[in-house]
C-alpha cells in the first residue's frame, strides 16, 4: 500500500490557554515551576479565572507535533478526542486549517474538551496544569485502519500512556502499523510520565511495539534509574530501537546500536517560551526520516524547529518551516 501519510501522530487533543505571569504568582497558586500537573476541572476553572490576558492556541504533544510537519510540507494525520463544544471545535478547526487529516469523530457526551492552562514567567520557563477530559477516551475504535495504514510513522504520545484504553489503542496502533510493514514512533514526554510507567515503557521498546524513541535528559535517566547521562545513553544504545536524546541548549544526541550522531543547537536570539521545543524537534526529524534523509539531517531539522518554536508564545509555528529549513541550507527532500 503506497503511504498516503507522512506521520500519524496519536496523543492528547488539547487547547492551550497561555498566560506571563511573575514567579510570585506560581507560589500564590502552589504550582511548581517548570511541571506539568494534572488538574480536575474546578481547579482548571479557578485557575483560569486568577490568569491574566491569555492566548487561546490548539494543542496537546503530538498535535503540534503534526502542526509542525504540515508547516514543514508534510502530508500529516492526527487521531485524538475531543467533544463536541466550543472547545472541541476550536481544536478540529484549528488541525484540519493545517491540512492534517483528523478523522476522529467528537463525543457527544462526557468530560469537556481537554485544556492545559501554561504560565509562561519571564525567563520564558512553563508551568502546565492540564485538564484531560475528553482526552482521556480515545478508545480502540477511534484507531482508523486505513489511516495508519497509510501513514509511514505512526506517533505515538507518552502523556496518553494511562487510561487502559488508549494503551489498547496505542497496541493496536502499533499492530496495526507494523503489519502494513511501517515504522512506530515513541515520545516519552515527560519524567513525570516515566516514572510512573517506567517498566511499562522499557516493555514498549524491548518488544518492539516501537522503532524510534525520543526523550530528553531528564526523562532518558529516569527510565534507566541513573543521575549519570551517559550510562543512560549506553543503556539506550541496548535496546533495539532509534534512540533521539534531546539535550536544549546542548543540541540532541542520534542513538543507535552502532553509533551516536551529535548535532548542536541552532542560535536562540531570545528564548521566550520553551513550551512546544521537544514537540517541534519530533516534527523536524519525522519529517527527515519519512522523507529519506539521513539521520545527522533528520536531527538538524528538529533542533532547527526547535529553535524557532522557543522563540515565540505558543507551540505552534508562526513561520513557513520549509522554507525556514530552506534558507538555512537544509534539504526538503533526498533528491
Amino acid at each position: 500500500m503506497t503511504a498516503h501519510y507522512d506521520v500519524l501522530g496519536i496523543g492528547n487533543a488539547i487547547v492551550d490557554v497561555i498566560a506571563r505571569a511573575e514567579d510570585d504568582f506560581l507560589v500564590a497558586q502552589n504550582l511548581v515551576k517548570g511541571s506539568m500537573q494534572l488538574i480536575d476541572e474546578a481547579r482548571s476553572q479557578e485557575l483560569f479565572a486568577a490568569l491574566g490576558p491569555v492566548t487561546w492556541v490548539s494543542g496537546g504533544s503530538a498535535a503540534n507535533t503534526v502542526a509542525g510537519l504540515a508547516s514543514l510540507g508534510a502530508k500529516p494525520a492526527f487521531i485524538g478526542k475531543v467533544k463536541d463544544d466550543d472547545a472541541g471545535r476550536r481544536f478540529g478547526h484549528d488541525i484540519r486549517s493545517l491540512a492534517v487529516a483528523f478523522p476522529t469523530a467528537p463525543a457527544e457526551d462526557g468530560p469537556a474538551t481537554a485544556v492545559c492552562l501554561i504560565v509562561v514567567t519571564p525567563d520564558g520557563e512553563r508551568t502546565m496544569s492540564t485538564y484531560l477530559g475528553a482526552s482521556q477516551h480515545l478508545t480502540p475504535a477511534d484507531i482508523d485502519r486505513e489511516t495508519v495504514e497509510a501513514a509511514r510513522i505512526t506517533y505515538l504520545e507518552g502523556y496518553l500512556w494511562d487510561p487502559a484504553d488508549a494503551k489498547e489503542a496505542f497496541i493496536k496502533a502499533s499492530r496495526i502499523a507494523h503489519g502494513a510493514g511501517r515504522d512506530v514512533a515513541l515520545t516519552l514526554s515527560d519524567a513525570f510520565c516515566v516514572e510512573r510507567f517506567r517498566e511499562e515503557f522499557l516493555g514498549l521498546l524491548r518488544t518492539q511495539t516501537v522503532d524510534i524513541v525520543f526523550a530528553n535528559e531528564a526523562e532518558l535517566k529516569s527510565l534507566y534509574e541513573t543521575s549519570d547521562f551517559d550510562a543512560a545513553v549506553e543503556a539506550l544504545r541496548q535496546e533495539a530501537v532509534l534512540g533521539v536524546v534531546t539535550r536544549s541548549e546542548k543540541g540532541a544526541l542520534v542513538v543507535a546500536r552502532d553509533e551516536t550522531i551529535a548535532v548542536p543547537a541552532y542560535p536562540v536570539a531570545e528564548l521566550t517560551d520553551s513550551t512546544g521545543a521537544g514537540d517541534l524537534f519530533a516534527a523536524g526529524f519525522l519529517f527527515g526520516v519519512s522523507h529519506g534523509l539521513d539521520l545527522r539531517t533528520a536531527a538538524h531539522h528538529g533542533a532547527l524547529a526547535a529553535s524557532h518554536i522557543i522563540q515565540h508564545i505558543g507551540a505552534r509555528p508562526q513561520k513557513n518551516l520549509r522554507q525556514h529549513a530552506i534558507d538555512n541550507g537544509l534539504p526538503v527532500s533526498a533528491d
